[in-house]
């Protein structure tokens, strides 16, 4: 349970004691908190035989870093060197596994996350606007220093949620976890953009507005790895009230970690009041600030007026952490509560319909005539993208050039086919010019390259033009090599419309390849590629 420690953590796990797993795992922040969590849940007398273990640390970090405060972190350029590549860099295996969030799930490898961090809040409070105004105010009085701008890096809010939900995701997939339940916020406990709690004189405040916006974006990015292949099952239960409570008592009285001291001051004049003499009026007296107070968990000590307040009817309201743990077992179990809001947004958006699918046809029909009509094959203008795609489509659609069908080009002989299409390429200049000017190279079978004044792949620094990928992602490749990839694969198939039950069977097969018959479409071949090479298939409609 990430945040396992918090109300709404405990809550959940206390839950799910009742159900005898096997091991809880309860992740915080700091190791006092976790192990705290832990002790709570070994107390519980439901807990019986499960084992319960406390991981801690900033999950957002890279692991070797996850234990030091971030202000520490910020300040130390070999550390920011290693944040930076973290967040920005390429998504390896390495990044991975060395995230404190991604070797916690190797290590782990549970069959179930329950996620109660308010990741919202955790980058929202970083402060993108003060990170921002320090910046320009640097660029004042010269170009901003090499710390100043990894710093600003460091805070922007949607590079980070980006990082976390796809190392989320690949670590679910390589842990086999079957199940990703995230316990969101709408950021303003339910109320609009007039929430009189708010963090500054603005209303709402910049910062409470960022906290809604990362909460939304996350939202839809679990909705959409809902939608993704391989995923697990993944909803998100939204409170939409201030959460409480977890106890009630009277002591001193903590805020963001530190106690209150009890200060006491002498009155000075108005135009002195926040200046030196203002500074110097002020004392701490004796001891800590105590009282009466209500424990809201992240949201911190109540006193009995700010909770009357915060919950009164028509305004923020509560929600106690027994509820949301009840949706959450509910869920997990499989008994709809109406609380997911992925399933919503699933049951609320609009996906494709009949009437698309039947004009879908039409409008293919139309463009294939006027194409015949007009003696023309446009094949791909390179405004959809990725740069794959159109290399797909030309490629295709020379091989639709040599072959009748995808039985006959599935037996082609890729020295032949490198010959014959690089023939092609020298002889028609119409088909040439139209792969050079929408800004794809052509790689020909003797390695040598044509490429347009654009092209759309190109190798960065420190790239060598050698790089496969670079032939892959958007070069028309006409080398031997490419056209035994494209034999493989239309192999695959030719097998698929020789031994997939047809429609007399009923239906239960997409009928896209080749149909009608085996004939060589570019587009159908690219949408099976798409679909079955590149794991891009839709799942849900």
């Amino acid at each position: 349970m990430l945040g396992g420690s918090g109300l709404v953590g405990q809550a959940v796990g206390r839950a799910f004691l009742e159900h005898r797993p096997k091991k809880i795992v309860i992740s915080a922040l700091t190791r006092a908190e976790a192990e705290d969590g832990v002790a709570a849940l070994l107390a519980d007398p439901a807990r019986g035989e499960c084992v319960v273990e406390a991981e801690w640390g900033d999950m957002f970090m890279p692991g070797s870093l996850k234990d030091r405060p971030r202000a520490d972190l910020l300040a130390d350029a070999e550390a920011r060197r290693q944040m930076l590549d973290a967040l920005y860099g390429d998504l390896t295996d390495d990044a991975i596994q060395g995230s404190a969030l991604g070797a916690m799930i190797d290590r782990h490898r549970p069959d179930i996350i329950i996620d109660a961090v308010n990741t919202a809040t955790a980058f929202a409070y970083q402060n993108v606007f003060a990170s921002a105004s320090q910046l320009l105010a640097r660029s004042e009085v010269g170009a901003p220093d090499r710390e100043a701008v990894e710093r600003h890096l460091l805070v922007l809010y949607l590079p980070q949620l980006i990082r976390h939900v796809q190392i989320v995701l690949e670590a679910m997939k390589r842990a086999g976890t079957a199940f990703y339940l995230k316990i969101g916020t709408a950021g303003t406990g339910g109320m609009g953009l007039n929430i009189p709690f708010t963090h500054s004189e603005e209303r709402p405040s910049r910062m409470l507005l960022a906290k809604s916006s990362i909460a939304g974006a996350q939202t839809l990015l679990l909705y959409l790895m809902a939608r993704t292949p391989g995923a697990p099952s993944v909803k998100e239960i939204k409170p939409t009230a201030a959460i409480s409570w977890k106890h009630i008592g009277f002591g001193p009285v903590r805020k963001g970690g530190r106690t209150l001291m009890r200060y006491d001051a002498e009155p000075v004049p108005l135009a002195d009041a926040f200046g030196e003499a203002g500074s110097a009026s002020f004392r701490e007296t004796d001891g800590p600030l105590e009282g009466v107070y209500l424990d809201a968990g992240e949201n911190g000590l109540f006193s009995l007026g700010e909770f009357e307040t915060l919950t009164a009817l028509g305004l923020m309201e509560f929600i106690t952490p027994e509820e949301i743990a009840a949706d959450a077992v509910r869920e997990i179990r499989g008994a709809p509560t109406g609380r997911d809001v992925i399933a919503a947004l699933d049951a609320s958006t609009a996906g494709p319909t009949y009437r698309a699918g039947v004009l879908r046809e039409v409008a293919v029909e139309r463009m294939r005539t006027l194409e015949a009509q007009h003696g023309v094959q446009a094949v791909a203008y390179e405004m959809l993208g990725p740069p794959r795609l159109s290399k797909l489509l030309f490629e295709g659609a020379m091989l639709a050039r040599l072959f009748d069908d995808i039985e006959a080009a599935s037996r082609l002989d890729p020295d032949d086919v490198a010959e014959r299409t690089a023939a092609m390429v020298a002889k028609d200049d119409d088909l040439r010019i139209r792969v050079l000017s929408i800004g794809l190279p052509i790689l020909l079978p003797d390695g040598r390259v044509m490429r347009g004044p654009n092209p759309k792949v190109a190798p960065e620094d420190g790239q060598s033009p050698d790089d496969p990928k670079l032939a892959d992602n958007g070069w028309v490749d006409l080398r031997p090599s490419n056209w035994a990839h494209w034999r493989e694969r239309l192999a695959v198939m030719a097998r698929e419309l020789a031994t997939r039950p047809g429609p007399d069977m009923g239906s239960q097969t997409d009928v896209e390849v080749g149909a009608p018959g085996s004939e060589i479409r570019p587009g159908r071949l690219a949408a099976w590629i798409f679909r079955h090479e590149d794991d891009g298939e839709r799942i849900k409609r």
